[in-house]
Order: C-alpha cells, then sequence, then structure tokens
C-alpha cells in the first residue's frame, strides 16, 4: 500500500490487486496502460493489497478448493476478500474524482469506495464466468465439476455486483456481450509501440505466458500430447514465461522441448523463434501472446479460442486451427515457407499498430468519457 498524497479536486484512486507494471504478466500490463492514462489526467494514488501467505501445496490447494466450494465462493474472489482495513488510510478523510477497480475479484470493495468516490469504474481483465465455464469444458473429473460451480458462482455474482459501478470496462466486444450493464465499453488489451525488433530467426516454436495460469498449463498439455509428436522432427519447442515449474513435468525428458522461464524482453524473445503456437482451450479477454507476437512481426497460429477478440482474419494477420491435425499441418507450412511467415507476421504487426498499441487503446478510454 503506498502513502496518500495530498488532496485534489481531479484525483483518481487506482486499486489492484497486483502491480500494475510491465513485466508482471498480461494483467499487469493492461493494468500498466489504464494507470498511465490515468496519471496523464489525474493525480492519482495507487492502492493494493498486503495478502498473508498461503500453502501452494497439493493438499493446501485442494482444502481450501474444497471449502470453496461447499462455500460457493470462486478461489480469487475469497483469496481478495476481507482487507477493507488496508484502503482506510487512502479513503479516511478524502475524496476522489473517480476509483478505478482492477479486476472482478475487487468488485465487493465498490461499497467502502463509493462514499468517498463521485464515479466508480470496474475494469474486468476477463469474464470470470466465462473463464471458468471455458476450463471446465477442457478438463475433465472432480476439477471439471469443481470450475462447473465456481462458473456458476462466478455467473450470480456478476449479476449482483457489476450494477455498483458507474463504467464498466472490458478487453472484447465479444466479452461486453456477455456481461449486463448499461454503460459498458471496450478497452482493448494494449502494448507500447515497440519498435520491431532486429533478430533473425532461430529453428524453433515459441510459446509465452504465465506458465502456472491454468489455461496455459492446459495449452501446453494438449499441444504436448496432441500437437507436438506431429512437428517434433522438424523444429524445437521453446517455452517462455514465468512459474515454468508449473508445466516443467509435462515436457520433462524431450531434449527438443527447452523450458527458458521468465525472460527480460518478452517480444525480442518470441522474435527469435519461426512461429508463435497459441493452443489455448480456455480463457476469456484477449491474448497479449499474441499481441506480442504481432509486435515481434511473427506468424501465430492459435485455436479459435486463442484469437477470440482481436479481429484477426485466419491467413492476414495469422492461422487459425482446432484440429489438432490442422494445428500441427499450420505449423509445419509456416516453417516451410518463409514468404507466408513474412506476409502473417507483417498482416500481424500493422494490425497490432492499427488498433492495440497504447495511443489506440487510449481513444477508447476518451470515447468513454474517463
Amino acid at each position: 500500500m503506498t502513502q496518500p498524497s495530498a488532496s485534489s479536486a481531479n484525483s483518481a484512486l487506482f486499486l489492484s490487486p497486483e502491480a500494475p507494471v510491465a513485466g508482471a504478466g498480461g494483467g499487469g500490463l493492461r493494468s500498466a496502460s489504464l494507470l498511465e492514462y490515468l496519471r496523464r489526467r489525474y493525480a492519482v494514488q495507487v492502492a493494493g493489497f498486503t495478502l498473508p501467505h498461503h500453502s501452494k501445496t497439493f493438499a493446501a490447494r485442494a482444502w481450501r478448493n474444497g471449502w470453496r466450494f461447499l462455500r460457493g465462493v470462486p478461489p480469487l474472489v475469497d483469496r481478495y476478500a476481507g482487507f477493507e482495513a488496508q484502503l482506510d488510510p487512502v479513503l479516511r478523510g478524502r475524496h476522489y474524482s473517480i476509483a478505478v477497480v482492477e479486476h472482478f475479484w475487487c468488485a465487493p470493495y465498490a461499497s467502502v469506495l463509493r462514499p468517498h468516490c463521485d464515479r466508480l469504474v470496474l475494469d474486468l481483465h476477463n469474464i470470470e464466468s466465462e473463464l471458468a465455464s471455458t476450463h471446465a469444458r477442457s478438463i475433465s473429473g472432480p476439477q471439471r465439476v469443481l470450475m462447473t460451480r465456481f462458473a456458476a458462482a462466478y455467473r450470480r455474482l456478476e449479476h449482483e455486483w457489476l450494477r455498483h459501478y458507474d463504467v464498466v470496462l472490458v478487453a472484447s466486444d465479444a466479452d461486453r456481450a456477455r456481461i449486463e450493464h448499461p454503460n459498458v465499453h471496450v478497452y482493448p488489451n494494449a502494448l507500447p509501440e515497440i519498435a520491431r525488433p532486429t533478430v533473425e530467426e532461430e529453428d524453433c516454436i515459441v510459446f509465452s505466458g504465465n506458465l502456472e495460469y491454468h489455461p496455459n498449463i492446459e495449452a501446453v498439455r494438449w499441444f504436448r500430447s496432441a500437437i507436438w509428436p506431429r512437428v517434433r522432427n522438424l523444429t524445437e519447442w521453446l517455452l517462455i514465461g514465468r512459474n515454468p515449474e508449473a508445466v516443467a513435468g509435462m515436457v520433462h525428458g524431450d531434449d527438443r522441448i527447452k523450458l527458458i522461464g521468465p525472460v527480460d524482453d518478452a517480444v525480442e524473445a518470441i522474435a527469435r523463434a519461426k512461429v508463435c503456437v497459441v493452443p489455448l482451450l480456455s480463457g476469456s479477454g484477449t491474448r497479449f501472446k499474441i499481441l506480442e507476437a504481432w509486435a515481434a512481426a511473427r506468424a501465430v497460429v492459435s485455436t479459435t479460442l486463442g484469437a477470440e477478440g482481436l479481429g484477426a482474419k485466419s491467413g492476414e494477420h495469422l492461422s487459425i486451427a482446432d484440429d489438432p491435425a490442422e494445428f500441427a499441418d499450420a505449423i509445419v507450412r509456416l516453417l516451410k515457407d518463409s514468404e507466408e511467415r513474412r506476409k502473417l507476421g507483417e498482416g500481424g504487426r500493422q494490425l497490432y499498430l492499427d488498433r492495440f498499441t497504447w495511443r489506440a487503446a487510449w481513444d477508447q478510454l476518451e470515447r468513454a468519457n474517463l
């Protein structure tokens, strides 16, 4: 929690459960863009939470999620509940023109923010009910039962909590259609305008992202079992991103799979590959991994769900395939055809420059009168 600054008639409170900085994952990137926009217009006070440690062992997770299942309370809503006292230093005796709340998990704090803020804005990085529903469909067994219950809980809570906000931001038109609110605006995920990396292609494909995020775990599992055997003899597969231990067991023992882990510059790392693969089976919002590949001017092969919300055309900005054999065939074609790789990479980069830079995204916030 940062210390409150002097009061201002044109002030904003920015409440984020994760660091709003580049390098902190997709959520941090989205928050960083929104925070920079606000800082150009308001005197901004940033607030967050200090959470108690909790174990990530299988037994601890199973106990927590079992208790959440019985109560019908989704995991992150439960994790971030009950920290009203931590907001007191930035609320007591102060009033803000606007408060922006990042992530649905923090939506319940509207009740303590409202007396201190003229307008409340909720920024939905994902539609959590859709994220949980698609995850449930991509798995089986007890985990599927668990996620189906959490999806239903999210739908109920979305109906209950969204009405307490004056403005709701979503990442795409697809997400806008999934919620009911009288004042919803699309604020796209975006990157700063990044110069094209000047690195040579290497003989490899790449998957990037937070590797403990459950849609990424399922993507790696599916690609490893259903697609990788069809292309393995032609290339190497690099996995870059935080928390590589989450997928280490899935890729262990194959010397053509390189588990790189976190890197300083994701766009430059992606630019070293010939093809970026996005084999996502669950999710909501839009994918920064595709925006980063486009910024690197690299060809992308994605599932339909992976490319959702970006307005991309298969064959022009990327290649879309949902069947494992078709996904593998698309990779093989691109590995063998440098001109097709260049065409898709250039098409993707132009779409990024047109729609998914911070400047382009900020235009949408201006239209929303924020």
